[in-house]
């Protein structure tokens, strides 16, 4: 198999390119069951992705199988798993909180025609240039936001009113409502979070978040405990996959709307080209990265029409997809198709799963997605350590957008400072 550097530079589809080199059924067999692995990982996380977001989990799914599917149909990774992603859950939260759930729908179709903007401009190749110490300290940030808005449902706490989107008026009104913890809500969050970690050390070829929410799920209803879940919330999830539509707007609503469908496209093309980037090192293969950016826009595109939320590439799904031996983008398609299936015939047992438990499992989201030993190197660097902690404070404090903007300025004065013979005499 040709490691595709010869044609990175193509606007080919991956999975074309995938069975021009010849398909055989070893693969077929090889790339369904890495298709179930990536599934079984996906069926729990796209759910509480979705919660956690400030929508109803079926929005999740929807993601996971319409803009998964595009992805591995169109993209330019051979390995790219598309879904929803906890990145994501800062701004989708805060877009639904504003403007609702069709002002998030028209951002995510908005933001698919500015990716597919970007790759056909070829700016893929650019977002790579982004520095280290940005996409650390903007990550890690994103990190602790989630895990501040998922202590809620952790603790099965009451609160008197809406829960604030900044981080410290968040984090006041929770320890304010610390007083109306549910007891079995706080135990099912926890054991979630601590059996996921074991099972991972214990049996780390097992799919430790499915068996973890589902054995929650069990124990809570054979216990009757009064703790919130799937079903008390939503009213569990639809069977099967929404009527494709376009949420209405008007120019006024587009230019409204514009500056948080540029944060959506900048954080949804970081992530998409970071998420190729480690499965290119994985594999010793190279990704199409402006084909990448037309895919994941187109997929952003078709996830907003089935009333899905953002789309990009997901590290973790794609590191497990490459790990069960997957051969081909078709190991996507089918992890889409096994998610369908789940929606079809087994909807219903989304109803049982607890609230506290989707928590758990983003606890656990949340300490993957924080590089804590990088983010501790690079902050004892004085000037990487500069831009690393500027970009996490202020994404923390004020929003993405601003730390990755302000982040990425310091780091290019730092880089002129250091190339001006004058400014070396001025210091």
């Amino acid at each position: 198999m040709p490691n595709g550097l010869s044609t990175s530079h193509l606007y080919r589809p991956k999975l074309l390119s995938a069975f021009g080199e010849g398909y055989s059924l070893t693969s077929l067999k090889k790339d369904t069951f890495a298709g179930l692995t990536v599934a079984i990982v996906a069926l729990p996380l796209s759910m509480a992705i979705a919660v956690a977001s400030g929508v109803s989990p079926e929005r999740g799914l929807y993601t996971s199988v319409i803009g998964g599917a595009l992805v591995s149909i169109l993209g330019g990774s051979r390995y790219q798993i598309g879904g929803p992603a906890g990145a994501f859950i800062v701004l989708v939260a805060a877009t639904v909180a504003k403007y609702g759930i069709d002002g998030l729908l028209l951002t995510v179709f908005m933001s698919g025609v500015l990716l597919v903007l970007c790759g056909t401009l070829r700016i893929g190749s650019l977002i790579r240039f982004i520095p280290h110490a940005v996409t650390v300290g903007f990550t890690f940030g994103i990190a602790i936001t989630i895990l501040a808005s998922q202590l809620k449902d952790l603790g099965g706490l009451r609160l008197s009113g809406p829960e604030p989107g900044p981080f410290f008026p968040k984090l006041a009104v929770i320890f304010s409502a610390m007083g109306t913890t549910t007891p079995a809500a706080l135990a099912i969050g926890l054991l979630t979070t601590v059996a996921i970690f074991f099972l991972r050390r214990w049996r780390p070829q097992w799919p430790s978040m499915l068996i973890v929410v589902s054995s929650a799920s069990i124990a809570a209803t054979s216990l009757h405990l009064s703790i919130a879940t799937v079903g008390t919330k939503f009213g569990g999830i639809p069977r099967g996959l929404a009527a494709p539509h376009l949420p209405p707007f008007d120019t006024s609503h587009l230019l409204l709307l514009l500056p948080t469908a540029l944060s959506f496209t900048l954080l949804g093309g970081i992530e998409s080209l970071l998420s190729a980037k480690v499965a290119d090192g994985m594999t010793g293969t190279v990704h199409r990265s402006n084909m990448e950016l037309v895919a994941q826009g187109i997929a952003n595109i078709g996830s907003s029409l089935f009333g899905g939320i953002s789309v990009t590439g997901t590290i973790a799904r794609t590191a497990t997809n490459i790990r069960a031996g997957a051969q081909s983008p078709l190991s996507g398609l089918l992890h889409c198709a096994f998610l369908l299936l789940f929606m079809l015939f087994a909807a219903r047992l989304a109803s049982y799963i607890p609230l506290a438990a989707l928590a758990g499992i983003l606890v656990v989201v949340c300490w993957d997605m924080a590089e804590k030993t990088e983010f501790w190197r690079l902050l004892k660097d004085r000037q990487t350590g500069l831009v690393i902690a500027s970009t996490f404070l202020l994404t923390l404090l004020r929003d993405l957008t601003t730390g990755i903007i302000v982040g990425c300025a310091l780091a290019a004065l730092i880089a002129l400072w250091g190339r001006n013979p004058t400014m070396h005499v001025q210091r």
